[in-house]
């Protein structure tokens, strides 16, 4: 609510600054002006990106969502929270990547090809989503936001004793959350498992009334 406040603030004073050198017709000051303000803004949020915007949606993609039940909405919610999850992945497989005790921990759990074999069930699926919100929703971005401030932890050229013990903290809790990430995926898929029980038990009663 604060930084609201303050935000709001800091938008009333840069709209008078605006209408002011607009009536001076200063125009090549308020470019200047803006784009400051633009950077400005970027070295405060630590550049990150925008939100980035799903890709075109197929007819042939659209009439499969269309097939499972999803109305217009559902579908829009849907591609927007997979090019999200996408992102995700893709920024955790890179942070994995650049840290040896990261890597280790993603060689152990298989992380990366966890989420990765668990978005594909869910393209596959995507009336079933609600079964992986804990993966969508707090295991996967939670994990990305632990990786993002190791590394950048990691990369001090001056660590003290403090700085260590908080690195060790957090890669344990990083191995837990990896560990998680892994059991959604097997949560999701255990069903199958469950199907192909009961066909291997028909399978096996149909063998011995053969064998009679």
């Amino acid at each position: 609510m604060k930084k609201n406040l303050i935000f709001g603030i800091f938008l009333l004073i840069i709209g008078f600054l605006c209408l002011t050198m607009l009536a001076e017709k200063n125009f090549w000051l308020i470019a200047l002006f803006l784009l400051g303000i633009y950077l400005v803004y970027r070295g405060i949020t630590g550049g990150k990106s925008v939100k980035q915007k799903a890709p075109a949606l197929s007819k042939d993609r659209e009439r499969y969502y269309r097939e499972t039940g999803m109305n217009a909405r559902e579908i829009e919610m849907f591609r927007e929270t997979m090019n999200q999850t996408k992102a995700d992945i893709d920024q955790l497989q890179q942070n994995f990547q650049a840290n040896a005790k990261l890597k280790a921990i993603d060689l152990r759990h298989n992380t990366v090809k966890a989420a990765k074999a668990l978005f594909k069930e869910l393209v596959k699926e995507p009336q079933k989503l609600h079964y992986a919100s804990h993966f969508l929703y707090t295991h996967l971005p939670n994990l990305v936001d632990l990786t993002n401030k190791y590394i950048e932890i990691s990369a001090h050229e001056i660590k003290s004793k403090e700085t260590y013990d908080k690195m060790e903290e957090s890669i344990l809790v990083i191995d837990q959350m990896a560990a998680l990430i892994a059991k959604d995926y097997q949560n999701f898929v255990s069903d199958d498992f469950e199907d192909i029980d009961v066909e291997l038990s028909l399978a096996k009663q149909s063998i011995k009334e053969e064998a009679k």
